[in-house]
């Protein structure tokens, strides 16, 4: 499952969550937004077809935001920051 793949899991089954992801393509970041399951980009154009992956399989995630659901832009409600890769794959195991 692709890291992508793994997250967006991951928020369909926490759907009370909004997850905030730091990533790495090549020397480019981007930030992309997920809730309950589909990822928007905060950084760049998000392709209107779902079927095309927002982060390519060789991105790097650099760290995840858990932010209570409904995101709110101007206030936002933190409830974990900078969860390292490893850390929050450890927490998907079993998710599916």
């Amino acid at each position: 499952m692709s890291p992508l793949a793994l997250l967006e899991a991951y928020s369909r089954a926490h759907p009370q969550e909004v997850l905030l992801v730091e990533a790495r393509v090549g020397g480019l970041e981007e930030v992309v937004l997920i809730f309950k399951g589909v990822s928007s980009s905060l950084t760049g154009a998000t392709a209107m077809d779902a079927d095309v992956p927002l982060l390519p399989e060789e991105a790097v995630i650099v760290a995840v935001d858990r932010l209570r659901s409904p995101y709110t832009p101007r206030a936002p409600v933190y409830l974990e920051r900078g969860i390292t890769w490893q850390d929050f794959q450890e927490r998907c195991l079993g998710v599916s």
